[in-house]
């Protein structure tokens, strides 16, 4: 293994994850927690769309969603998922492949709890990914919503969040002349010990 020194130092890649995403939120002026999630439908075609990241755990990268929108029934189907994290800021990227599991529990409540009331109510009134008449048809379910919930709205039974555990993760560098800097950490499973490797640019 080619020796792993500066900003791809440490022996946890979620440690080093979280130093870079603490770096980038002091030089991305929008969004630095952002990522473009990838899914697969039951018919094998990919899906992409950009979410927000919400923790960096010790073992997980989690996010949250309707269960019931497109990504989230794909990822229920499957139990896998893929990101990328990029920062142009910085000029790095963080790729991650893995298995999911749902987080739906006291976990999900809490922060559930934590986001604005208008978007409690949103979560509620919003049956995302599926077909819809107007905005007026859904600003009219926001109404019924805050009326039928009033200021303490609970976390919606389908919504709340997804755990990638990751047997893939790439940190990407930009590097002069595209001589980019490239370290893969690859595990059979999220049991396994990491093999890290410098990847040719």
């Amino acid at each position: 293994m080619s020796e792993r020194t500066g900003i791809f130092a440490g022996d946890d890649p979620f440690v080093i994850a979280k130093r870079w995403l603490d770096e980038a939120e002091l030089t991305e002026p929008n969004d630095p927690n952002a990522i473009a999630l990838s899914t697969v439908d039951g018919d094998g075609m990919p899906n992409a769309r950009m979410v927000l990241l919400k923790e960096i755990g010790a073992d997980s990268f989690v996010f949250y969603t309707n269960y019931e929108s497109a990504k989230g029934r794909e990822i229920t189907a499957s139990g896998k998922a893929a990101f990328v994290m990029h920062w142009k800021s910085l000029r790095r990227q963080i790729r991650v492949r893995g298995d999911v599991r749902k987080i739906d529990g006291p976990e999900a409540d809490t922060y559930f709890a934590s986001r604005s009331l208008k978007s409690r109510l949103g979560a509620w009134a919003s049956r995302q990914s599926q077909p819809l008449g107007s905005r007026a048809e859904l600003m009219a379910e926001v109404a019924r919503q805050t009326a039928r919930h009033g200021t303490h709205p609970p976390r919606p039974p389908f919504w709340g969040g997804f755990a990638i555990c990751p047997v893939e993760i790439e940190f990407w560098a930009d590097g002069s002349f595209r001589l980019h800097d490239r370290f893969r950490w690859r595990r059979p499973d999220p049991c396994s010990v990491w093999d890290v490797v410098r990847l040719s640019p």
